[in-house]
């Protein structure tokens, strides 16, 4: 029963996200959104909405693990794994507008959230915090893309074969973002309390669960939808839905759930000493290869890739106990990460360089 439960919610996050984007991705195209704002807003939300809905529920169902695992889990899934894919499919191309602004601030949110979380909490008031920033966000974001509503409004009808939509079609948009989000609320309640069964039943902690089974399985609409978006040609879709899906984890469903939650959202030390700086470590990572040349080639996308199996191995290992557990952690803490640091700074000083011979 606990496999068919989590097949189940399985099925109905994705068919439930899938109708959401589908419904809410017209109702965006009527108010002349970009394809790149669509793509960290409607999109990045819509395929987002999964982990809001397992977070909130984990949070009063006082699962902090899984509330907080999900997350954390999603934002390393997003970047290394469903970037690393799409670029494999085809080179992503950078918007400029995601370099200068929308990777640094999802950097600073993983700066930000690993300082609140030094207390081993998630205060309310810290949440609130975030929930506002997210209201700022999307209104500097809105504001931003209305500025040039004509334009993108047919560049998006062309791009989507959307069209302007009488009101009975408006109204069929409404139903099918009320459906989607009814889909992900049932959704989500089978498939936290089947990932608990599988915990007590596996010995393995929430936490774990949170970071693998339960992150991948919400982060499969992001999945999807940034492969389709790269197969046709969609790059800001297949990097916006990425960054905007990380910022709204943070920001979003982070920040609910330490409201909603009686006592705020209590963290691990594991969380605090590994999981949380790796996550920030992959939004550090994204920028320099966001400026080499704009693109994301299949070279980094492979790169991503194999840091993302490196993380798994990492948690397969310390949930089990393995012997390998210790010399993998040593070749991870004092090899592969101070490497990748130092290739970090090597790129960036680099692109600075010649940023700086440019203006000269």
């Amino acid at each position: 029963m606990p496999i068919l439960l989590f097949i189940a919610g399985l099925s109905f996050l994705i068919a439930g996200a899938e109708v959401l984007i589908r419904g809410s991705s017209r109702m965006a195209a009527d108010l002349g959104i970009s394809p790149l704002v669509v793509g960290l807003t409607v999109v990045a939300f819509g395929t987002s909405s999964p982990e809001l809905a397992v977070s909130i529920k984990a949070a009063l169902s006082g699962q902090a693990g899984i509330a907080v695992g999900n997350v954390v889990g999603s934002n390393i899934f997003n970047v290394l794994l469903i970037l690393g894919i799409s670029a494999l499919v085809v080179p992503l191309v950078v918007s400029q507008q995601l370099v200068r602004f929308d990777v640094p601030l999802m950097i600073g949110l993983s700066v930000m959230v690993l300082i609140f979380a030094l207390d081993e909490k998630l205060s309310r008031a810290e949440g609130l915090i975030l929930v506002s920033g997210l209201v700022v966000y999307l209104w500097f974001l809105i504001f931003q893309s209305r500025r040039e509503s004509i334009e993108v409004k047919n560049e998006y009808a062309k791009e989507f074969g959307v069209k302007n939509h009488a009101g009975t079609d408006k109204v069929k948009n409404i139903i099918s973002v009320l459906c989607g989000l009814s889909l992900l609320v049932v959704g989500s309640r089978w498939i936290v309390d089947s990932a608990v069964i599988f915990a007590q039943y596996l010995g393995v902690s929430e936490l774990i669960i949170g970071l693998t089974i339960v992150a991948a399985g919400t982060s499969l609409p992001e999945v999807v939808t940034s492969v389709i978006a790269a197969f046709r040609g969609e790059r800001d879709i297949a990097v916006g839905n990425v960054v905007g899906s990380n910022i709204f984890n943070i920001m979003g469903v982070l920040g609910f759930a330490a409201i909603i939650s009686p006592y705020g959202i209590e963290v691990s030390k594991a969380v605090i000493r590994f999981d949380m700086p790796v996550m920030t470590a992959v939004a550090f990572a994204c920028l320099p290869i966001f400026f080499t040349g704009g693109v994301i080639n299949r070279a980094e996308g492979a790169l991503f890739l194999g840091y993302y199996i490196a993380y798994t191995l990492y948690l397969i290992l310390k949930a089990t106990q393995h012997d390998a557990l210790s010399n993998f952690s040593a070749a991870f803490i004092y090899f592969i990460i101070p490497l990748t640091v130092i290739s970090i700074m090597v790129v960036l000083t680099r692109e600075m360089r010649r940023g700086f011979k440019k203006q000269e």
